[in-house]
């Protein structure tokens, strides 16, 4: 997978000049706008800039590495070897994503040191984007006594404010570069002026420890935290991309495709059968009274979610954790666990009605059976995914295990959505799209001490960046006080507007939404938003948004027809909405709102819903209460 991975990579650029050994080399993205500069800095280290429409954002930022033996290569007895430089104009046309076809355009430099006398090489990568950049290392070492460590670092031109990834918690930030102390998750977004965002991360993670970031108090240099690497390499291994991507609005760091890019593509032909949509899910239906009916986790009650998914074109569902048994528990079989009779009976139904079933997979069956036959055979019931649940392990082997799996799901036609504290997203969702999603976030039902409306929008600027997300948003019960439902049944602090809203926002290829169908068809209209989200996307806009306050979210779906989700923070809002990105002709907008006592906290299923003839010189003032949202659907008269 490797040698495939570095040969797909290489063969994308061509080369249209050869230079000497010269530093230092300067690469401008295809509009001119981003420009960094790769030199030797006065200490004799390596070192690069990077400035973004003439302002600079980073400088005297460390390349390279440092060795067992106190030998810094790129440094001390190390030559620039050569220098070659080349671009890439094409078009990335992705199974399923935010858009149906991505320009895909970068320059790129590569430069070669060598150490003579011992054989030892290091080459590095850089690209240039519109949307940020990029550069990664690949090392050939002869020596395996030798150990050898990155010392990439980031070194801000300024005292920036930052938000990071915060495990499954509320984001980290707004806080100052300078008082960073200690580690920090990526992905991590920054605000270095009003008109320019920056975002750190990493991309084609194959090999290598993810990434960590580390500053000490009262600085604004971020240290790669890198793990020790054997010093013999015996074939060309590249290391993941360092990325920094740019904007200068929060939303288009939420629009780029960069990560992705920075990927091998997929032969889109051998995912055709991966299908991204809307997917229910039994988990939160448990214990759920409509009408004397009570809900479980039971074929009697998959039947009817079943039925309601086909009634509204939703993709599947999703049955979660115990189908075969205590999962944490060593002796529960995935393959012929407590349900799997009406496991394959409800996959049988749902066929017959078009509808996917996912099967939930713990980490425990995961790894005291064999994976790929317990997934062989999922594959001949007819199972449409698998969500991964509870991954153990350090953080190399998880990314380790993640790969396996995804190719494993990949090879026996599965989607796949891994939860519980998963390796950052870093793209493969290109190589494989079958790897639709994972909970690089609090699922926000699980999260009532943790997760405001402030937290939601917030992470759709830091988390979602990174890739796909599964939040679980969507839920249309949310009565004050406690709930009936078994698991976590207090209401999610929210609005009904703002929950359907929530779902087109948030970025996944299976958007798993979590009520029963009785609570769905009480909001006809909202139903109606929910069921036009057809996916795959052909086209993604985030329209206006503030980190931590709020957010305006455009997606055109695969039938043509637009819609419109927008989400505040513990503030009301009015926003003003142009609709200059539809193309000319009249429309028809039906759009839904808050109610006007409507509340996160004292008022949640207020809604209210109006209709206008619009066009592409109209625009829509949409009035969000606290806590709030609203949805837009639009379609040609």
């Amino acid at each position: 997978m490797k040698k495939l991975i570095l040969i797909t990579l290489l063969a994308a650029a061509s080369i249209i000049s050869q230079a000497g050994g010269k530093l230092p080399v300067k690469l401008k993205s295809p509009d001119g706008k981003a420009v960094l500069t790769v030199r030797w800095s006065d200490e004799g280290f390596l070192v690069y800039d990077l400035s973004y429409g003439g302002v600079c954002l980073l400088n005297d930022s460390h390349l390279g590495f440092t060795t067992s033996d106190g030998l810094a290569p790129v440094r001390d007895g190390w030559r620039v070897d050569d220098v070659s430089a080349g671009k890439y104009r094409g078009q990335w046309l992705p199974v399923w994503g935010k858009r149906a076809a991505v320009n895909d355009e970068y320059n790129s430099e590569t430069i070669l040191f060598r150490c003579d006398g011992d054989g030892n090489l290091i080459s590095i990568d850089l690209r240039a984007y519109n949307d940020g950049v990029a550069f990664r290392y690949d090392v050939r070492f002869a020596d395996a006594a030798k150990t050898f460590r990155e010392i990439t670092d980031y070194g801000f031109a300024g005292d920036y404010t930052a938000w990071y990834y915060n495990g499954e918690r509320h984001n980290l930030g707004p806080e100052l570069l300078s008082a960073a102390n200690g580690d920090r998750t990526p992905i991590m977004t920054i605000k270095a002026a009003d008109d320019i965002y920056m975002a750190v991360h990493e991309a084609c993670l194959y090999a290598g420890k993810p990434l960590l970031l580390h500053s000490e108090s009262d600085d604004v240099r971020f240290n790669v935290v890198a793990a020790e690497m054997s010093g013999q390499v015996s074939e060309s291994c590249p290391s993941a991309w360092r990325v920094i991507m740019l904007g200068h609005t929060p939303g288009n760091l939420v629009d780029s495709h960069l990560i992705e890019l920075l990927n091998p593509s997929a032969d889109s032909d051998e995912f055709s059968w991966v299908r991204p949509g809307i997917y229910l899910w039994d988990w939160r239906i448990n214990g759920a009274v409509w009408d004397g009916y009570r809900y479980t986790m039971n074929y009697d009650s998959w039947t009817r979610m079943v039925d309601f998914a086909a009634e509204n074109g939703f993709a599947g569902l999703v049955l979660d954790a115990n189908w075969y048994g205590p999962e944490f528990e060593k002796d529960s079989d995935p393959t012929k666990g407590d349900k799997a009779r009406d496991v394959q009976r409800i996959i049988n139904y749902g066929k017959e009605k078009e509808v996917g079933i996912w099967l939930y997979l713990n980490d425990v069956a995961g790894t005291n059976y064999p994976i790929e036959a317990t997934l062989a055979q999922y594959e001949e019931w007819g199972a449409a995914g698998v969500k991964y649940g509870f991954m153990n392990g350090t953080d190399i082997e998880k990314n380790e295990k993640t790969i396996n799996v995804t190719r494993l799901c990949a090879k026996h036609h599965l989607m796949v959505d891994f939860h519980d504290y998963p390796v950052h997203p870093w793209g493969q969702d290109r190589t494989y799209p079958n790897a639709v999603t994972r909970e690089y976030c609090k699922a926000q039902l699980d999260g009532h001490s943790i997760f405001y409306p402030k937290t939601f929008v917030t992470s759709v600027f830091v988390n979602m960046v990174a890739g796909p997300v599964d939040m679980n948003n969507g839920m249309f019960d949310l009565r004050q006080g406690r709930t009936t439902r078994v698991d976590n049944s207090q209401a999610v602090p929210s609005t009904v507007t703002a929950e359907a809203a929530r779902t087109l926002i948030t970025y996944s290829g299976a958007t798993v939404i979590p009520d029963i169908p009785e609570y769905y068809r009480k909001y006809p209209e909202l139903l109606s938003f929910l069921a036009a989200q057809k996916q795959p996307w052909q086209e993604s806009r985030t329209l206006a948004g503030g980190i931590g306050e709020y957010i305006v979210m455009m997606r055109q779906a695969s039938d043509g027809r637009y819609l419109i989700g927008a989400a505040t923070n513990e503030e009301a809002r009015e926003l003003t909405v142009n609709l200059d990105f539809l193309p000319k002709g009249q429309y028809s907008a039906v759009i839904s709102e808050d109610g006007p006592d409507a509340d996160y906290l004292k008022n949640r299923e207020s809604s209210r819903t109006r209709t206008a003839t619009v066009d592409r010189k109209s625009s829509v003032v949409l009035e969000l209460a606290p806590g709030g949202g609203a949805c837009v659907l639009i379609e040609k008269l």
